[in-house]
């Protein structure tokens, strides 16, 4: 059944308006099936006088707004560049999805206060055979929800939708801890209805808490994941014509608007426009099979200087010496007695920039002479 609807949306050949039009989709069935099930939970839940399926009804509400955020955003995601926005609306998909979990925390909140009030004064559950059936209903509907999002949202690599998803399937545990609650007072007269409410209210504040980190975190600039970086070093590992590269940076705009950038190390002896070549082969090699905007700063090294390989390899093993995790590039000899490079520092590393800087002073003195360092300190947090 998804196919059929995927189908329909994928008919454009353009990647943006299918992944458009495939976020519209998402929200249509999701505002659908959200809806009926609502309607069904809060019809059930108030001629039963069950706070619990009161709450699972809010939360069906509160889904089905998110619902109609999840097409607006994606409408307004898809909005070209403009003077404003130079890098395109994409990052409002991120900012709908704040929203939805805001909503989320609220109605996790109201209820926290009607399980209590129940737990305070319970009441009996006015049971019937459509209660059952509902919730049933209700569980199963989810579930295909749940794997709705998720197929779409593997699609077009939606953040969004995968967020989506997990709800549609927690919300599967909340709706059966309702129905354990009602089989449990028709089957032994216990009313857990306001305990059964409390938990599950607790449970809507801890999700929407969760997914409101997560998307600040995809708005502030989150780390790559292992997968993308390992894929963009290999591609840059696979091109022999190089020597080396670092500086690997990456941020995002949006799920489609990626960007990086590198230092690319090549022989100094190239011509300008042989070295352009190289680096114009690399950028086009990111755009086309991993959807990234890369730009590459070249960074000529002196591998035919005699001096400077003797100099630079002392160096590198003067710092493995103190730690074999440092790196060093960018390595010039500014004159006769100034040694200048960059040095890339682990992340939590046991010496301060100024206890390190001291060290290497020391052991270059004690192994070369006297030479001045010129120390910048990298931290590549991609690592």
């Amino acid at each position: 059944m998804i196919e059929f609807f995927l189908k329909k949306a994928q008919k454009s050949k353009d990647k943006e308006t299918q992944r458009t039009r495939v976020g519209e989709l998402a929200g249509k069935l999701g505002f659908l099936s959200n809806i009926i099930l609502f309607i069904g939970k809060f019809v059930i839940g108030f001629t039963a006088g069950s706070v619990s399926i009161m709450a699972d009804a809010m939360n069906s509400l509160s889904d089905t707004i998110s619902s109609i955020l999840t097409l607006i955003g994606f409408r307004v995601a898809s909005k070209p560049a403009d003077s404003e926005h130079p890098y395109g609306h994409e990052r409002f998909e991120y900012i709908s999805g704040l929203i939805i979990s805001f909503i989320i925390i609220f109605v996790g909140f109201q209820f926290l206060q009607s399980s209590i009030k129940k737990i305070i004064a319970p009441e009996n559950i006015r049971l019937s055979s459509y209660l059952f059936v509902v919730l049933i209903v209700s569980i199963l509907v989810k579930i295909w929800q749940g794997r709705m999002y998720l197929t779409l949202s593997r699609k077009i690599n939606s953040e969004t939708l995968k967020a989506a998803s997990k709800d549609s399937l927690n919300d599967v545990y909340t709706t059966a801890a309702v129905l354990v609650s009602a089989l449990v007072e028709w089957g032994t007269g216990l009313k857990i209805d306001g305990y059964v409410g409390f938990l599950l209210a607790l449970y809507i504040v801890y999700s929407g808490l969760s997914m409101v980190k997560d998307f600040i975190g995809e708005l502030l600039g989150s780390r790559p994941t292992d997968k993308e970086i390992k894929e963009m070093e290999d591609r840059l590992s696979a091109s022999t014509a190089i020597l080396g590269y670092h500086d690997l940076l990456v941020h995002d705009y949006g799920p489609q608007k990626r960007f990086a950038s590198v230092h690319i190390e090549v022989d100094a002896s190239w011509s300008l426009t042989r070295a352009h070549q190289v680096i114009d082969q690399i950028e086009k090699d990111f755009h086309e099979n991993l959807g990234v905007e890369l730009v590459c700063h070249l960074d000529p090294v002196a591998i035919q200087d005699i001096e400077y390989l003797t100099v630079s390899n002392t160096v590198q093993s003067i710092i493995f010496q103190i730690d074999r995790k440092l790196r060093l590039h960018d390595f010039r000899i500014k004159n006769e007695n100034t040694l200048q490079f960059d040095l890339v520092v682990p992340d939590n590393f046991h010496l301060t920039e100024r206890q390190l800087l001291a060290e290497i002073q020391q052991l270059v003195e004690q192994t070369m002479g006297d030479y001045q360092l010129d120390v910048t300190f990298d931290h590549n947090y991609l690592l």
